[in-house]
């Protein structure tokens, strides 16, 4: 199993758990963020850690093309 699919595994399981206790998904979602922003910052200085948010920020919108990117 790779990475993704055990993140997969977990984050679609609390959205379930959320959807059955009715908890914001939203809400539920920020505690992930913040449990890896926590984590992140056990083992990485800083302002990798903000570095790292920030590129994730700055390319989230997936309708977005880049240079990089061939048809």
């Amino acid at each position: 199993m790779q990475a993704f699919e055990i993140a997969q595994k977990h984050f679609d399981a609390a959205m379930g758990d959320a959807r059955n206790m009715s908890v914001d998904p939203d809400a539920v979602a920020r505690q992930f963020l913040s449990l890896v922003v926590r984590k992140y910052l056990e083992t990485r200085p800083v302002n990798d850690v903000q570095s790292e948010l920030r590129f994730v920020a700055e390319n989230c919108d997936p309708d977005t093309d880049y240079i990089f990117m061939r048809p």
